[in-house]
């Protein structure tokens, strides 16, 4: 998996690099064949109750997968995209085992 790192609004430290690799690679345990993570954190100053935010765009065979989180502090933006990458990949997960279920059923001439 290739992954990129990038800081809008905000000076990139290497304890908030490391902490983003860490937590958005973490995410392969549960998903296989991530390509590429593309990784932004920052700084929206439109928003004064949740300043910091956190986006990642994985490049997965097929699809492309978005999230992107607000709130009060960047590590815990970057949590947030963290939990809301592993719900979404398991569901995504699900379905493809659903999909290959079925095909072995069709396959193996399997009635119900």
């Amino acid at each position: 998996m290739t992954t990129n790192i990038s800081a809008n609004g905000m000076d990139m430290t290497d304890s908030i690099r490391e902490y983003a690799e860490e937590k958005i690679e973490s995410v392969t345990k549960f998903f296989d064949n991530i390509t590429s993570a593309d990784i932004i954190v920052g700084m929206d100053n439109s928003d004064k109750a949740k300043p910091y935010f956190a986006e990642v765009n994985l490049g997965i065979p097929g699809k492309n997968l978005f999230i992107k989180k607000n709130s009060e502090d960047l590590y815990k933006a970057i949590d947030k995209v963290r939990d809301h990458l592993k719900v979404e990949l398991e569901k995504m997960k699900g379905k493809m085992r659903d999909k290959d279920k079925e095909t072995l059923r069709n396959v193996k001439g399997y009635q119900e």
